[in-house]
Parts: structure tokens; sequence; C-alpha cells
């Protein structure tokens, strides 16, 4: 069994690992055991070595190399409510989710004062699945996790900044590994339903079918209509199977998930005809549509499979997949600007195969007596994608904007070493190597076809000075990056104008810098504050709207980060996270400084109540800040604030009922605003305004769980 450096805690510390910790079934062989196993830092000396059991500290001193590195258990997923599954990155210091159009689609992500669309810059895997998409019709790096069961996740880990050589494409702001269980310490079967028509039932068991071999299956089911007037009627249904074998020391598993969705979105609407309270002679209120029959379907199917062994002197892994994957979305968000006649909806999809394989291999070594710990590893992923930008009417294709057949190969190789230099000293040197090929083959335009290379060089350095008084200090520093639409990089003409356009790289660099501490010198509270700075070459992406490649100027970021964890008595935990960024391009423009959707300040502060009896409970207050919506910063989308609410009681030692309680105090807010011009039908002449996707209002679900 692996070993590793024992983090110098207190009994309290202890504490709120047995709070935050999930049970582990015997036997469990899931990613996230395999990475309890696998530690990242090497041991300060031979005696302060511990035998990892399969329970872990979360975020503590000694358990991680940067101090906005940490993971998220089983059991505080649990503690607070989801209005929808993208929601539990929210667990992320940091992180905001919102939603811009309907529940099928991906969520928006903020991060570090990136409004990361759907995200780009912040690379997400599940159950060892990647989940962002390049070359996406909708948009680079497009990241869907409505085929997300969070009833199966054991742990998040989670990583900000390009500072961890294993992790490439989309990972310059940050990083989540959503890992699921391979066994269940019971089955059960869970009935919601709220507000609105919302239906969820789900199920789950995992059983042993002998000779050492464990089986899970769960099956998940819903229906939405949501608060729009336009009734959303999300379908959704959900299935995992996983196989494995084996041990913690030496096993493997192999899964086949299954997603099917389909709904009806009302995206954002003009804020003058919120004001104004009428259209078309009607009432219009916030929840009203402009085009009925916006909206979407999607299916993605994935086989996996991964093989392990860890020793006492290193550690292998080798997986692959292959995803099935398709989306057809219908949106209209600038109503009758373009075409007047048949309205301005337009389709974007997309029909892709990927297939992937890894590998990676640890030894514990010693580099000059010192002791030291090295991995090396290779990532290939290659997608053979049909996509597509469409002009619709009612869902109906009236004209190609453009067609497209592309093929992407990125392969990544990269190695690191961490080395104790001394028993307060630990320095960890990494470099990776990413080569993206790309082939378009433009069915539309086919001086748009072509071949596209390209590389890039990332060195990562960080040095964790402690523990003293049990805080530590981390220096961190390295260089990441994220590709770019394949189409960018053939294209030379415009696909709606003809015009000619250059050219744009295929892999874009970022570097950051961050500054950390970590300290649980108070009694009771996990701390960390993180200082960091992030600057991009330039910030390309391909605007699915448009059809084409567009590049952003360059841009640096900084900001700071407090996040807290406080155990004040063994029922009761608090967390505190506090974000503030200063987002700016780095060039002079008359247009001005701001980078548009980047939010100054985000927080969360939660309470969670245990356990009291048959009684658990827990409150969280939301606050997402404001941001400039245009470079000049002379229109601004508005602060949040929601509160949530989950209350918990155990009716027998296998059942319990929730309620959450979404937007407590039922505050008018939006998920999103953005400032443009739209041209509604009747009107003379485009208006520039703001347009917003309103939060939902107070929102009830109620949820019967049973456990056999």
């Amino acid at each position: 069994m692996r070993t590793q450096r024992r983090p110098r805690h207190g009994p309290v510390a202890l504490a709120a690992a047995l709070v935050l910790a999930g049970p582990v079934a015997q036997g469990q062989t899931s990613e996230a055991t395999q990475a309890a196993e696998t530690p990242t830092a090497v041991a300060a000396n031979q005696l302060e070595r511990v035998e990892v059991t399969g329970r872990h500290y979360d975020n503590a001193v000694g358990s991680a190399d940067a101090a906005s590195q940490g993971t998220v258990r089983a059991e505080l997923l649990k503690s607070r409510p989801a209005l929808r599954p993208g929601e539990v990155l929210e667990f992320v210091p940091g992180v905001i989710v919102t939603q811009h159009s309907g529940d099928g689609k991906a969520n928006q992500y903020f991060l570090r004062g990136f409004n990361l669309d759907h995200g780009t810059d912040f690379a997400t895997t599940v159950n060892g699945l990647p989940v962002n998409m390049p070359t996406h019709a909708h948009g680079q790096g497009y990241s869907d996790l409505n085929f997300l069961i969070p009833e199966l996740v054991d742990r998040i880990a989670y990583r900000k900044g390009p500072y961890f050589a294993k992790n490439g494409d989309f990972s310059a702001a940050g990083s989540a590994d959503i890992l699921y269980r391979t066994t269940l310490d019971e089955g059960f079967a869970s009935l919601t339903l709220g507000q609105r028509r919302y239906q969820r039932l789900v199920g789950g068991a995992s059983t042993d079918i002998g000779q050492g071999l464990k089986l899970l299956g769960a099956i998940e089911l819903m229906h939405n209509d949501g608060p729009w007037q336009v009734p959303e009627h999300i379908r959704k249904g959900n299935a995992v199977l996983t196989l494995s074998g084996g041990t913690r020391a030496e096993g493997w598993r192999t899964s086949l998930m299954a997603y099917d969705a389909k709904w009806t979105s009302t995206d954002q609407v003009p804020q003058r005809l919120i004001d104004a309270g009428t259209y078309d002679g009607r009432p219009f209120g916030r929840f009203d549509s402009l085009d009925p029959t916006d909206g979407g379907n999607t299916q993605r199917t994935s086989l996996s499979g991964e093989w392990h062994r860890n020793t006492d002197s290193g550690a292998t892994k080798v997986a692959a997949y292959a995803i099935d994957y398709r989306l057809a979305l219908f949106s209209n968000f600038t109503y009758a600007l373009e075409r007047p006649a048949t309205g301005d909806q337009f389709s974007q999809q997309d029909k892709r195969a990927v297939y992937g394989f890894s590998a990676n291999h640890a030894i514990d070594h010693q580099i000059g007596g010192l002791p030291a710990r090295s991995e090396f590893g290779v990532q290939v992923r290659h997608d053979r994608i049909r996509v597509g930008l469409f002009d619709t009417q009612a869902r109906q294709i009236i004209g190609t904007t453009r067609d497209d057949k592309v093929q992407q190969t990125l392969l990544g190789v990269y190695g690191q070493t961490s080395v104790e230099l001394t028993p307060w000293l630990r320095g960890i040197v990494g470099v990776r190597a990413d080569q993206a090929r790309f082939k378009v083959d433009s069915l539309t335009h086919p001086a748009n076809s072509g071949s596209a290379s390209d590389h890039l060089l990332s060195p990562k350095l960080s040095l964790i000075l402690g523990p003293w008084s049990k805080t530590e200090f981390f220096f961190n520093a390295g260089r990441g990056f994220h590709s770019n639409d394949a189409r960018g990089t053939t294209t030379t003409l415009d696909p709606k104008t003809g015009d000619p356009v250059d050219k744009v790289p295929g892999l874009v660099a970022a570097r950051g810098l961050e500054l950390g501490a970590r300290t649980e010198w108070i009694p009771g509270l996990q701390s960390s504050v993180a200082l960091w700075k992030l600057d991009f070459d330039s910030e390309l992406v391909y605007v699915g709207d448009a059809g084409a490649t567009e590049a952003n100027r360059p841009s640096t970021r900084r900001g700071i980060e407090w996040n807290n964890r406080y155990l004040p008595l063994p029922w009761l935990l608090v967390d505190a996270d506090l974000a503030w960024t200063h987002a700016r391009f780095s060039d002079a423009d008359p247009a001005g400084k701001r980078i548009p959707n980047a939010v100054d300040k985000v927080a969360s502060i939660a309470v969670t109540a245990r356990e009291l009896g048959p009684w658990s409970a827990s409150i969280q207050w939301r606050y997402l800040g404001s941001g400039a919506l245009i470079e000049d910063n002379s229109v601004r989308s508005a602060a949040s604030l929601t509160t949530n609410l989950r209350v918990t009681r155990k009716l027998a030692p296998r059942t319990e009922l929730t309620l959450d309680v979404f937007n407590l105090f039922d505050r008018k807010l939006n998920d999103i605003a953005y400032f443009y011009e739209s041209q509604l039908p009747g009107e003379p002449a485009p208006v520039a305004d703001r347009h917003i996707h309103p939060a939902e209002p107070r929102t009830l679900r109620l949820t019967l769980r049973v456990g056999f």
C-alpha cells in the first residue's frame, strides 16, 4: 500500500476530515481511491510516513501543491442543494455556475475574472471522460455537465491555474476531475417532485457478482417545465453501468454511459421589453419568450476503461475511452435583425466521435540523496466531427452558413519531478509538450478547407515551504494554453460576408503566477489565501453565432482568493469563499480596457448543521458581482445575491425526506446579462440594449430517498 507524508494536523482537523469524508466501500477501485493512494507530495522524512487507508484529509495542510488546489468530498456535496447538475462545480471555491438558455444546454461558468462561456479555459472530466468539446458548434471548449448524476460522485479534485503538468487543453484557468464511485454503500431510489412540473427519479445499486467482480448500475429520468411562459418541457434520460475488479493496489474498471435530452428554451430577452411590460398588444414579463421554437436535443454515449497498479516504489495507470456525441441547438438572440421576414433563428449542429488514450507512470527515487518522486505521461485525443451553422425558421433549415468535416488530434506528453530539498522545502519542476493537428474539409466554402498544425512547450515550477505552526506557503508558476477552433486555423474567407480573414494559431498560450498560504493555526479552521496573475497572448475564440473566428486582444487578470472551512462544533460546518478579480485587456484601444462579462467579485457562504437528532440543514448565500458589459465600462451587469436552503429529516435508518428551497427570498435576479444590438419585428432600426436571462424565482423541491 502506498504511503505519504503525515499532514501536521491537530485533532480538530481530524474531526473535520471525518465530517467531510464519505465512507469508502471495501474494495472500491474508483479513480478517487487511486488518487488518494498516489500522493503528489514526497515524504518529508521516513519517520513521518503514514499509511493511506482510503479516508483522506480535505484541503488540509500537507495535502496539496498549491493553495488553490483541493478536494470536495461526497458528504459535502450532499449537504447543499443544486438547481442543475452543473452546479456541483460551485463547490469549487470561486466558481459560479449560471444558465442563459434552456437547461439542456451547457451552463455558463465564471472563475477568476473569466466568463468561461460554456467551458473554455476550465477543463472538466467526469468518470475519467473529458467533458470539454473542441471545435464545437456552439463554442470552443463547450462543457455540458447535464449528463452528470450527482448521487454517484465520490469527490471532485480541483486545481486552478496552469501549474500542473498533467493538465493540458482548456486548463489555463483551472480544472476539475469529477470522480464516480465503482461501488455504493447501499442501493437507493430517490424521487423528487417540485413546482412547475419538476419530476426526477434516480436509483442505483452495486453488487458483488463473484470472482472479485463488482457491478454498479444507475438510472435517472427527469422532466421540468420551469417558470417560463413557454414551458421548457425538458425530458432527460441518463444511465451508467460500471464493471470493476481487483483491489486498490491493482485493479480495473470499465463504464458504459448513455444520456439523452430534449427541451424548449427561453433565450435571453431585451431589457426594453421588460421595462415596457407589453409587446405586440400583450403583457410581456421576465420569463417570456420571443421565439417559442428555440431549444434543442443532445445525446452522449461513451465506453471507457482504466487499469492501475500501485506498489511501494511507484504507480502506473492506463486509460482509454470512446464517445459518440450529438447536438442540435436552435437559438434566436437578435430576433429580426438580419432576416426580418423569417426571423433570426439559427441552428448549430455537432456530430462527432471522440477517441482518447492516456498512460502515466510514477516512481519514487532519490536525487543526490534527496527523496523524490517523478511522473511521466502521454495523452492522445482524436475528434472526428461534422459541424455546421444553419439559418432556420421554427427549427426548419432554410439556409447554410457553413458545413464542415473536421479531424483534429491533440498529443501531449509531460513529466514532472518533486524533490524534498529540506524538511521544510519541496520543489516541483515539470514540463509539458503538446502538438495539435487539424484537417478541415469545408463543404460550403472550399477556400476554407486545409490542414494546419501547432505545438507548444509549457514549463511548470512550484515551491512548497513548511509547515510551520500548521501553516505552509506556496509559489506556483507555469505556462498553459487553450486550443482554438480548428476551422479558424484554415479559414481565409468569412462564411457570411465573403470578406478575407486571417487564419489563427491552433494553440494560444497563457502564463500564470500564484503566491499562496494554507493554515490550520486557528483551532477548527482550515484557511487558504492565494494571490494570482494570468496573462493570455490572445483571447481567440470561435464565434458560433457568426460562424467565424475572431481574434480578441491580449489580456491580463490578477486577483485574490480567500477560502475558509470552520468547524466550531462537531456538528456545525461553516464555509466562506471570497474572490476579487481585476481583469483588463493589456493593449491600448480606444474602445476601452474592460473585458466584457468579467465579473469583479464572487462569494459563497454556507452554514451546515448535521445530524441533530434526525435533522440536518444547510443555508447558502451566493454572490455574483457586477461586471462590465462593454469595453469602456459604461454599461454594467447587476450584482445578485441568492439564498438557497436545504432541510433533511431521517424518517428511518434508510429513509430520509429533503426539502430544497432555491432563491429563498424570491429576489428578481439575472443569471446572465449581455449588451448588444437586436431588432424586434416592427422596430425601425437595431437597438443596443441589455439582454438578460432571469434566474428562477423561489423554487421548492421535495425528495424522498430510500436505501436498500
